[in-house]
């Protein structure tokens, strides 16, 4: 990582002593066995840093789900048709799909945005469009996007969250291919093996994987040399992936919590936590998925999730079903009796 891009995007470190200490204080006080409430006294000290406050209420949470389509989806990478991108975006829209129904029972403002699907969308409530393109190039030929249609990604993501009121974002996506785009990502900016990174996606059997495999050596080797996080992005990215690190980036400059879904959406954390480092402080990982590269890429962030249970699906419906336990972290640091509130003796 160059010191260009850190300076490009800079952020407040979050570890403040004074007040990591006042809120270690308050939640080891709470009327309960010191550390008895495990990872969950972590999550309230972290929401209380990222929101400077001792009572870090989450208000307006907005899940923002990234849609585009992929260029080497032509190669058979992906069990279904691109076609299924801009379908499932009319089923979020219309209340249908599995985020749209955990998005209204945990009261989530839910907004799609088109930011490169093969379709054209008429007007719909819900729908943000920030249309780069009609999908991405393929990536085993050429860059996947321009430098200039990176960037342009990256800024929508920035100008959506700064549209939007609330402290919280939660981050998911929609794009048939873009667990291949994960698992380039991953793989060069980690070092890793290509083979490693790469799962069944929407559901390829053994064969197919093995080919999907190959067909990512290939991306891989048109750009051997690419290292540069925002390089690497343009060359091997999606158009989703882009606008969510440009999400990623201003949620983090505002300090609003950021719920982090599934393989895709960590992705462009890795890459957001490239060019500005402190954005992981921010970040709130809701689980680990059942696609083979999940956890690797949290291994490589040094993160760990909340849940795990097994999802592969996307669309943020991790970070959904996570965010009830992030309000529980917060109220059980607000609204938690003391030792000394309730009267309640201490232990000897």
């Amino acid at each position: 990582m160059s010191a260009v891009h850190e300076n490009n995007y800079p952020m407040d470190d979050l570890e403040h002593a004074g007040l990591r200490q006042s809120l270690q204080h308050k939640i080891d006080n709470k009327t309960k066995p010191l550390g008895s409430l495990g990872r969950l006294e972590k999550l309230a000290v972290q929401l209380g840093l990222i929101l400077k406050s001792e009572t870090p209420r989450l208000q307006h949470p907005q899940m923002l789900v990234c849609a585009a389509d992929h260029g080497i989806v032509a190669r058979g990478v992906s069990a279904f048709p691109s076609d299924v991108t801009w379908q499932m975006v009319a089923n979020f829209l219309a209340g249908g799909a599995a985020v749209s129904v955990l998005a209204r029972q945990h009261g989530i403002a839910l907004h799609v945005i088109d930011c490169g699907v093969k379709h054209e969308f008429a007007d719909i409530p819900g729908l943000i469009k920030r249309k780069v393109a009609h999908g991405t190039a393929d990536s085993v030929t050429q860059p996947a996007m321009s430098d200039a249609q990176c960037q342009r990604a990256i800024n929508n993501g920035r100008e959506v969250v700064r549209s939007l009121p609330g402290n919280a974002v939660l981050i998911g996506e929609m794009g048939i291919g873009n667990t291949s785009s994960a698992a380039l990502l991953l793989a060069r900016l980690g070092d890793l093996d290509i083979a490693d990174c790469t799962g069944a996606g929407t559901g390829l059997d053994h064969f197919a994987v093995a080919r999907k495999v190959e067909t990512l050596r290939l991306a891989l080797k048109q750009h051997a040399g690419v290292n540069d996080p925002l390089e690497v992005l343009a060359c091997l990215g999606g158009f989703e992936i882009a606008t969510m690190v440009g999400i990623v980036l201003q949620a983090a400059s505002e300090n609003r919590v950021i719920i982090v879904d599934g393989f895709i959406a960590s992705a462009a954390v890795l890459v957001a936590s490239m060019l500005a480092p402190k954005v992981k402080q921010r970040c709130v990982f809701a689980h680990c998925s059942a696609e083979s590269g999940h956890r690797l890429m949290l291994d490589q962030l040094r993160v760990h999730a909340l849940l795990d249970l097994g999802l592969r699906l996307g669309e943020g419906s991790g970070a959904a079903l996570a965010w009830p336990l992030v309000q529980s972290a917060s109220d059980i640091l607000c609204d938690m009796a003391s030792f000394e509130s309730a009267g309640v003796a201490r232990r000897d």
